[in-house]
């Protein structure tokens, strides 16, 4: 009985295989039927790809006139911060040797500005007694006047040294570093008790922090040279952030430059995209993102997948059902814009036609 059993299995599942080798049809028709591709109408893009990052379009560095150590912070990275509105306060920090100089320097300028006073009023004794001549009297006046200021500026120097904060005329120098402009802070590079080297003619100084407007954002990349020559300012872009997956952030080429640049053995130009839809998304300074900026656009045009396409010197052709059966036959055609993907067909095809696949080379054994 189980022998007549498994007799009986055998002969049903052959059966099943017959009935679905019959149903599907022999491999050779199913190779035909989707080695064809119908030629139908779509839309083209070509796009020029730049590869860069999100950036607002002026980042100020904040740093500070005096020298010291930082001794508050009013404000952290991402705070938003108005003009005028303290950041961080510097407390002098001299050394004893520095401290002793501006001592002596007041004291010599004060004896210095004593001899010219005692010179002056002998001076004008002399002078009501038409004594000395006028040259000499003139020459007096303006070294009493630049003894004064030499006292004025050591007092000065002093008072600021101690307590970093002097009021010059009607300018008030002081040790808290205020805003100057509104925005946000992007980093803060230093903590309290950080040296502070002050900027100066001669010196670039210490940077404390960095400070920007993120409402004026900008994509800034480079793009190959290859596509340089085809981009023109005022081009649309289409902006991918990478850490936005989703998101359709759109933009303006505002920028080609004008010289190259080598990067990783290729020679690239830089470009600057404004952003002109965030799509409602928070950008922030330092996003990785790519930008396809829109070269040309075709829409409802004859389109097929340019892998069909053969290139022979100056001539393109595609392969065609021939009027044998299972027989196949050249045609060209003329091509319009490419997205690398897909081409414009100009001329040589209709909407409907039937464009075969290139056969599959098999390798040869050895």
């Amino acid at each position: 009985m189980k022998r007549i059993l498994f007799t009986a299995g055998i002969i049903a599942v052959a059966g099943a295989a017959t009935a679905w080798v019959f149903i599907s049809g022999n491999g050779e028709d199913n190779t035909v039927k989707n080695d064809r591709v119908v030629v139908e109408r779509g839309n083209l893009v070509e796009y020029a790809l730049a590869v860069g990052h999100i950036e607002p379009r002026n980042e100020i560095e904040v740093k500070s006139k005096i020298s010291g150590v930082v001794n508050k912070v009013f404000a952290e990275a991402g705070d938003y911060v108005e003009e005028g509105q303290p950041l961080l306060e510097i407390r002098p920090d001299p050394t004893p040797l520095e401290l002793a100089e501006a001592k002596r320097n007041v004291e010599r300028s004060e004896i210095a500005l004593d001899n010219v006073q005692r010179e002056m009023f002998r001076m004008e004794q002399l002078r009501a007694r038409d004594m000395v001549s006028e040259h000499d009297y003139q020459n007096l006046q303006r070294n009493l006047r630049d003894s004064e200021i030499n006292v004025q500026l050591n007092r000065e120097r002093l008072e600021l040294l101690e307590s970093g904060r002097i009021l010059i005329g009607e300018t008030l120098i002081e040790s808290v570093i205020k805003a100057p402009t509104s925005g946000y802070i992007l980093e803060k590079m230093v903590d309290i008790g950080d040296p502070i080297v002050p900027l100066t003619s001669y010196q670039a100084g210490t940077p404390l922090m960095t400070l920007a407007r993120m409402d004026d954002l900008l994509f800034k990349g480079t793009v190959d040279e290859i596509d340089v020559g085809k981009l023109q300012e005022g081009m649309t872009a289409e902006i991918r952030v990478g850490a936005l997956p989703g998101s359709r952030v759109k933009g303006e080429l505002t920028r080609i430059s004008l010289k190259a640049t080598t990067r990783d053995n290729s020679t690239v130009f830089p470009v600057e995209i404004r952003i002109t839809d965030n799509d409602g998304r928070v950008l922030r300074a330092g996003y990785s993102a790519n930008a396809n900026v829109v070269i040309d656009r075709r829409e409802d045009v004859l389109i097929i997948p340019e892998r069909l396409v053969t290139y022979l010197e100056d001539k393109s052709t595609v392969e065609v059902p021939s009027r044998n059966e299972n027989g196949r036959e050249e045609t060209e055609v003329r091509l319009g814009l490419s997205d690398a993907i897909n081409v414009e067909v100009v001329e040589g095809l209709e909407e409907g036609d039937v464009v075969l696949e290139k056969p599959l080379r098999s390798l040869a054994a050895n």
